[in-house]
C-alpha cells in the first residue's frame, strides 16, 4: 500500500468511481511502460464484456440486406430506393434466405424468428416480417412510440423466460424501450419526480452496495437516504444478503420507494428466493404503497434467476438492458417495464385535485383526457419533454437488433450461448481466487460479473483487529485501488464509491482474457502482504524502538510518536 503522504490528495474520494478510474488508468499506464517486467496494464475497472453474440448479429446484417431489396423492388434508381411493402414480404424473405444465406447462423434464426413469431405468438407472418424489415431500414418514426407491437410481444417472452424462474405472474408487462439502463434510469426518476409521485425531501431507500449513479441521482434529486444493506458473514466472508433487520426499515412509512439492483452491482449476488418472498410479503402486508424499482441487468448470469418484479408486479418498476449478457454496451438497448395493473397509474388518478389540474396541463397536447394518460405513457412524453412525444421512441434499427437477440434467447432451447457467458465468469472468478491463494465456497445466487474484494474483511480473519487499526491510522482506503495502479499497472474500482465496504475493490470478470483475472490476484494478495509486512515492521519497532525514528504521518492527519 501506499503511505498517505504518496496518496494523491483525499479529495479524490468524492469522485465517482467511473471518474476516478481515468485517475488510475493513467497511472497504470505509466508503471506498465515504465517497467513492463513488474507492471501489466490490466483495466478490471469498467464492466463492459470482451464476447459478443455474433448470431443475432449476423441475422441482424442479413436483414438488413433483405431489406434493402425490398426497397428497391418498390422502387429503384440510381442511390435511391422506396419503402418495404407488407403484401407477401414473408415469402420472398424465405426465398431470400433460401439463396442469399442457406446455412447460416445468422439464416437460420431468421427463418425460425419467422415461425416462432407466427407459430407461438400467433402474428401475420407479413405484418411480422415488415415490421422488422421496414424498421431496419428506419425510413418512418416509431409507431408506436413506446415500443413496436411486435417486437414488444417478443421482449416480453424473453424477459419471461429468463427473469420469472418459469412462473409468471398473471397479466402482462407494458413495454418501453430505450436507450439502454442508464437512460431508464434517467427517464424513471424524472417521470417519478413530475408526476408527483416522489418529491424532494422523500425518503428513498437504496439496496447497497449499488451501481453508483443510483446514489448519485437520489442525492442529486434532492432525496433522503436510508440504506438497505446486504450484509451478513460466514466463516468471515461477505454472504452479500439482505437480513431481516435491514429489511425492517422498509416497514418504515416514510419510505417512499426501494431502489435495487438484482443481482447486485457490485456485490454480483442474486436476492436468494425465500428473501425475495419476505420482501413481497412485507410489501403486500405492511407497505402496499411502496414504490419498487428493480434494475436486473445481470440476471442471466444466475441460474433460475427470480427477479422481484414476478413477486410484486404492481408495485414494481422492472429495468433490464442487453448490453452485458449479448455484448452491446455501444448498442444502447434497454427496457421498461410496467405491469398493466400497477400502483403507479392508480395513484395518479388520487392525487389531490391541484396537482392533477397541473398534470392536465402538462399533459393537455397529448390527449382530450390527459389524466387518462398511463405512466409508463407519460415516460414516453416526458423522454421528449412532452412537445416531442410525437417523435418518442427508441431507433427502429435498434428495436430490431433488440427482438433478434431475444429470439436468439428464446430459440436457443438448451441455453447454450447462456451457459457458456456464465462459465466465462466464472472460470474468471476461479482464476481471481487462485491468484489471491483463497477458497470460496460455492454460493448459487452468485452472478460472478463482478467481485467485491473487502481487504478489511480479509485482515480481521486473518490478522485480527490491531492489524486494522494499524491500517487505518497509516493509510486510507484509496490506498488499495492506487497502489494497485501505480505498483501493478491493475485498474480496480473502489467498492466504497458504491456504497460498499470503505476498504474494498470491485473487479470486474468481464472485460479481460481469462488468464489475466490470476495476475490480478496475485498483484492485490502483493499489495496486503506489503502492508502486513510494514505492520510486523512497525510492531517490532514498537517493542524496540530504534533512536531517532522521530514521527510519521497517518491517514488522519495526526502524529504517531
Amino acid at each position: 500500500m501506499l503511505r498517505p503522504t504518496d496518496q494523491p490528495g483525499t479529495d479524490l474520494a468524492k469522485l465517482s468511481p467511473f471518474e476516478l478510474k481515468d485517475q488510475l488508468v493513467k497511472l497504470a499506464l505509466a508503471a506498465s511502460e515504465k517497467s513492463a517486467a513488474t507492471a501489466q496494464f490490466l483495466n478490471a475497472g469498467r464492466g463492459n464484456p470482451n464476447w459478443t453474440a455474433t448470431t443475432p448479429r449476423e441475422a441482424f446484417f442479413l436483414l438488413g440486406q433483405f431489406a434493402l431489396n425490398e426497397t428497391k423492388r418498390d422502387w429503384d434508381e440510381p442511390g435511391l430506393g422506396g419503402m418495404p411493402q407488407r403484401d407477401g414480404i414473408a415469402a420472398r424473405l424465405r426465398e431470400f434466405l433460401a439463396k442469399q444465406g442457406a446455412g447460416t447462423a445468422g439464416a437460420r434464426l431468421l427463418s425460425a424468428s419467422l415461425d416462432y413469431g407466427v407459430e407461438h405468438l400467433g402474428f401475420n407472418a407479413d405484418a411480422w416480417i415488415h415490421e422488422l424489415a421496414d424498421s431496419i431500414i428506419g425510413d418512418n418514426y416509431p409507431v408506436p412510440d413506446r415500443m413496436l407491437v411486435h417486437c414488444e410481444r417478443v421482449v416480453h417472452e424473453f424477459l419471461a423466460k429468463e427473469m420469472f424462474a418459469g412462473q409468471r405472474p398473471h397479466g402482462r408487462f407494458e413495454i418501453f424501450a430505450v436507450e439502454g439502463g442508464t437512460a431508464a434510469m434517467c427517464y424513471i426518476f424524472n417521470s417519478l419526480t413530475v408526476n408527483k409521485l416522489l418529491k424532494p425531501g422523500d425518503t428513498i431507500a437504496l439496496g447497497t452496495p449499488i451501481f453508483t449513479p443510483y446514489i448519485e441521482m437520489t442525492h442529486l434529486a434532492g432525496f433522503k437516504v436510508v440504506n438497505i444493506e446486504q450484509a451478513g458473514m460466514k466463516d468471515g466472508m461477505h454472504t452479500w444478503r439482505y437480513t431481516e433487520s435491514e429489511l425492517k426499515k422498509l416497514e418504515n412509512p416514510k419510505v417512499k420507494a426501494f431502489f435495487l439492483c438484482n443481482p447486485s452491482n457490485p456485490a454480483s449476488v442474486a436476492i436468494d428466493l425465500d428473501t425475495l418472498r419476505r420482501i413481497a410479503r412485507l410489501v403486500k402486508t405492511k407497505r402496499p404503497d411502496l414504490i419498487v424499482l428493480t434494475d436486473d441487468v445481470y440476471g442471466t448470469f444466475v441460474d433460475n434467476f427470480r427477479s422481484l418484479a414476478a413477486e410484486l408486479p404492481q408495485n414494481t418498476i422492472f429495468v433490464y438492458s442487453y448490453s452485458k449478457h449479448f455484448g452491446c454496451t455501444g448498442w444502447r438497448l434497454g427496457v421498461i417495464a410496467l405491469h398493466e395493473k400497477n400502483i403507479f397509474d392508480r395513484r395518479l388518478a388520487s392525487l389531490p385535485k391541484a396537482q392533477q389540474r397541473e398534470l392536465a396541463e402538462r399533459y393537455g397536447s397529448l390527449s382530450l383526457k390527459p389524466l387518462k394518460i398511463k405512466f409508463i405513457d407519460r415516460m414516453v412524453a416526458d423522454s421528449r419533454n412532452v412537445a416531442l412525444n410525437h417523435t418518442a421512441g427508441l431507433s427502429l434499427p435498434q428495436q430490431v437488433q433488440m427482438a433478434l437477440f431475444s429470439l436468439f434467447a428464446l430459440l436457443d432451447h438448451n441455453d447454450a450461448y447462456k451457459k457458456r457467458c456464465q462459465t466465462i465468469v466464472q472460470q474468471r472468478l476461479q482464476k481471481l481466487v487462485d491468484g489471491l491463494k483463497v477458497q470460496l465456497p460455492r454460493d448459487d445466487c452468485r452472478a460472478g460479473y463482478y467481485a467485491v474484494l473487502d481487504l478489511e474483511a480479509w485482515a480481521r480473519r486473518t490478522h485480527g483487529d490491531e492489524f486494522m487499526e494499524w491500517a487505518t491510522a497509516n493509510h486510507v482506503p484509496l490506498d488499495i485501488v492506487f497502489g494497485l495502479a501505480r505498483t501493478f499497472g491493475t485498474v480496480l474500482l473502489n467498492g466504497d464509491g458504491f456504497g460498499g465496504p470503505p476498504w474494498s475493490a470491485r473487479v470486474s470478470l468481464a472485460n479481460l482474457p481469462t488468464e489475466s483475472y490470476e495476475a490480478i490476484g496475485e498483484s492485490v494478495a502483493a499489495i496486503a502482504a506489503r502492508a502486513v509486512q510494514r505492520f510486523e515492521d512497525w510492531k517490532r519497532q514498537r517493542k524496540s524502538p530504534v533512536k531517532g525514528t522521530g514521527t510519521r504521518s497517518t491517514g488522519k492527519g495526526k502524529k504517531r510518536k
